[in-house]
């Protein structure tokens, strides 16, 4: 078979690794060759793409921001404040738990600000080595591809043919922003500004810089003139970032007027009600999801979830089941359903569950939950020393478990050991101080304290 065409088989069969060998030998007998360069560039670019709406965290305090406008916005027009609308728990960054991992809800207080999960950082420029010009396709086998800063930015932003692949290469396979900014650029102004897709491109690496009010520009630009999905969706994740959830809904609601039930979009105004304290109207935009998509794992669970904090695990035990016949075996999963057995009285499931939640457990913090969460069980049977020794390994996992110092501290209490139990108040209360079960026990046990000296 001939080479280029071996080459396009691989790619579209995703053979990306066996693509970029071909390439590389037909590059090496033909260095000018630009068909095997461009298939080389986005062979590169496949072997590591991410999509990047969905793996990006929305960040709650840009040390860079200066879009505040009040330091405190009208009730419902904010996602930053604390929602006490429901008694369902919180995470660490004060968001409510829910059956799924989304953009925005694994973020820790310590962990450092990731803007793109890219193998490089975002304004690193890159070092890799190919002449790009009159010799510019000339590289090596044991040698670096393209060498960035030799590169002739302005010849190629006017290459209908190269400019969209070389950017992706340069956005995501090298993460140098700044070049690829000035790419998009480049075409953009070749392409006399009516080319949507270099709009949203620039809109990209806008966000990417931190430069938001700017990818807003390009992104209403770009919907003028074309109306797509994925604008649609950065636009409204560019509004999430400005804490606007009110503009992020109008958006919304011009998405589904352009693509009636569109899951993508249904699924951001469901996770924006959520954060905006409205169960209720979240979860109805779930149910609309799952009637769309009967497959969606995030719809399924998020109903599921809703279900046993309102006294319903039977309900949630059938929507976590569902998700397990659709072969989904994750810890989180397991743990969930240990939850539904335990409290549906299904009890000859539940340690079975839990037992299968420890063994797929591989992050410490996942294993500390499926512990404090087997404390339950074990209060729920009537062995204390059992429930302490679980919130021990609890905490061993994870020391900044504010809800299991917090019921290690009460069992300690039920001991009569009422100074080891405040301290473990008082530790719980610094580590979380938004979760109000530590101040009001410390209250507590400070008030039973004065009535008995009086």
């Amino acid at each position: 078979m001939e080479p280029l065409y071996f080459a396009l088989s691989c790619y579209r069969r995703r053979n990306f690794d066996k693509c970029v060998q071909v390439c590389t030998d037909i590059l090496e007998k033909q260095p000018l060759d630009q068909a095997a360069w461009c298939l080389k560039m986005r062979a590169l670019t496949k072997r590591i793409y991410i999509d990047d709406i969905e793996s990006e965290e929305i960040v709650v305090g840009d040390a860079l921001d200066d879009d505040t406008v009040a330091s405190a916005p009208r009730p419902g027009t904010s996602m930053k404040l604390e929602a006490a609308l429901t008694a369902r728990p919180r995470t660490s960054t004060g968001r409510p738990i829910t059956g799924i991992n989304r953009p925005g809800t694994q973020m820790r207080p310590g962990t450092s600000i990731e803007r793109l999960k890219t193998a490089r950082p975002l304004t690193g420029q890159s070092v890799r080595a190919i002449r790009l010009g009159t010799a510019a396709m000339y590289s090596h086998r044991d040698g670096p591809f393209i060498q960035v800063s030799r590169l002739n930015l302005i010849k190629y932003g006017k290459d209908p043919c190269l400019s969209k692949p070389l950017f992706e290469y340069l956005f995501y396979h090298e993460g140098d922003v700044r070049n690829a900014m000035e790419l998009a650029v480049q075409a953009t102004q070749a392409n006399r500004f009516e080319d949507w897709w270099w709009k949203v491109q620039l809109a990209k690496c806008y966000n990417a810089l931190n430069l938001v009010r700017d990818g807003e520009q390009q992104l209403r630009s770009a919907l003028r003139q074309h109306t797509h999905i994925e604008t649609f969706i950065r636009l409204i994740r560019i509004y999430l970032r400005l804490d606007q959830p009110l503009s992020a809904l109008e958006i919304c609601k011009a998405g589904l007027t352009t693509f009636p039930n569109d899951v993508s979009i249904s699924t951001e105004v469901a996770r924006l009600y959520e954060g905006l304290g409205d169960v209720q109207l979240s979860v109805k935009h779930y149910r609309n999801i799952v009637i769309e998509d009967a497959m969606n794992t995030e719809a399924i669970a998020c109903i599921g979830v809703y279900h046993f904090y309102s006294n319903q695990p039977e309900f949630a035990l059938r929507h976590y089941r569902r998700i397990l016949a659709m072969g989904v075996h994750s810890a989180e999963l397991y743990n969930n359903l240990g939850l539904c057995c335990l409290y549906s009285q299904q009890l000859d499931l539940t340690m079975a569950c839990f037992q299968r939640a420890l063994d797929l457990a591989i992050d410490p913090l996942i294993k500390a939950e499926v512990w404090y969460n087997l404390s339950h069980v074990a209060i729920a049977a009537g062995d204390v020393e059992l429930a302490i020794q679980c919130l021990s390994i609890c905490l061993v996992m994870d020391s900044t478990h504010a809800p299991a110092f917090n019921n290690l501290a009460i069992l300690q209490y039920k001991l009569g050991r009422t100074n080891l139990a405040k301290a473990y108040f008082n530790t719980a209360k610094n580590l979380q101080p938004s979760l109000f079960e530590p101040q009001k026990n410390l209250e507590y046990l400070q008030n039973r304290y004065l009535n008995t000296f009086e």
